[in-house]
């Protein structure tokens, strides 16, 4: 008698063999990993204006601390929003691929629909806004090394980023970020210039957004940047990133817990860059080398921005230690313990 192909389904059973089975499972879209109950009371004691979140979602090597199962990258990039923004203490995620080419207001709000109502997105804002002059990249083509007329052109970046934006997310709207790489600033007049230009940009795009402005160049940190936001509405973004001070300091010179939100991108450690980071850190499945100064920053200055009355916002990134949801969850962890001892402080001196 011939053996039957175990991959077919049993005839004489009705039942599923376990390749189908694995085939079937694979086919149906990942789901939240199961979560302690320490996790899930972290996440329900924080304030409701604390949104801690990663940059992108679609990891593979977060199995079992966000998704379910093991996925494709590209399976996780279409049906693993859902799932994160189940979790606990993810409460924003911040999307990417804008920075690289617009997306339509269709597209936003196939992402809003996947999530609940007090989720929040952080939207990086179309690169030709930010960029005086094309870098030396191939993937720039025939711009690269050139001028680039579209730098904080107000009309460009209203209806190509703003409007989609604005549209496409509601009120799962966080913080659209203009984040400006480090950069020759003489290619747009320097800090001087800089300021002037970036007066104009938001005092022409259309009010009502949580505009926020990330610099890469420390010397564009200067007290006509910070009044200029102040004046506009706009929040600086503290950016721990390797060649940029301490976010303790660019809180102070950028006066960050006076303005409309708290926004912070936790990107790299003070001492890799991203390529070393990468190779260090993938599959970002673990911490690899804690920060624990960063994060004790972080959690401090969101502390102060509650206490003022302003939401807070933090991005992590694989590459700041090694797996961004696990430096959420200890970051949170800090929040939680700070704003505790606040607490215990304030209640003995009434």
């Amino acid at each position: 008698m011939s053996q039957r192909d175990p991959s077919q389904l049993d005839l004489f059973t009705g039942g599923v063999s376990p390749t189908q089975a694995r085939r079937s499972r694979k086919a149906e879209p990942v789901g939240p990993a199961p979560v302690s109950e320490e996790v899930r009371t972290l996440g329900e004691r924080l304030p409701p204006g604390i949104f801690l979140g990663t940059s992108s979602w679609a990891f593979p090597g977060w199995a079992g601390i966000v998704y379910d199962r093991e996925a494709a990258q590209s399976m996780l990039a279409r049906d693993g929003l859902a799932a994160y923004s189940q979790h606990p203490v993810l409460r924003t995620v911040g999307i990417d691929r804008t920075f690289y080419s617009p997306i339509s207001a269709v597209t936003f709000s196939e992402y809003a629909a996947q999530v609940p109502p007090g989720f929040r997105f952080l939207v990086k804002a179309h690169e030709v806004c930010t960029l005086a002059r094309y870098p030396q990249h191939e993937r720039y083509g025939v711009h690269r090394g050139q001028p680039n007329d579209r730098f904080l052109q107000a009309s460009y970046a209203a209806d190509m980023v703003v409007a989609p934006f604005v549209e496409g997310l509601g009120e799962k709207a966080g913080p659209l970020v203009f984040q400006f790489p480090p950069q020759d600033t003489r290619g747009f007049g320097g800090p001087g210039r800089f300021i002037e230009r970036l007066h104009a940009f938001f005092a022409a795009l259309p009010r009502g957004p949580l505009y926020a402005v990330e610099v890469r160049n420390d010397e564009l940190l200067t007290e006509g940047f910070a009044q200029v936001l102040a004046e506009l509405g706009v929040s600086p973004v503290l950016s721990a990133w390797r060649h940029m001070p301490p976010v303790v300091h660019q809180a102070v010179r950028t006066r960050a817990l006076e303005s409309r939100a708290l926004v912070a991108r936790w990107m790299l450690p003070p001492h890799l860059g991203y390529e070393e980071a990468y190779a260090r850190f993938a599959p970002f499945d673990r911490l690899v080398d804690e920060d624990s100064v960063t994060r004790e920053a972080l959690a401090g200055i969101c502390a102060a921005a509650l206490h003022k009355g302003r939401p807070a916002f933090v991005i992590i990134n694989n590459k700041a230690e090694g797996s961004a949801p696990l430096s959420a969850l200890k970051l949170a962890s800090s929040l939680d313990q700070v704003l505790s001892e606040r607490r215990d402080a304030s209640q003995g001196g009434a």
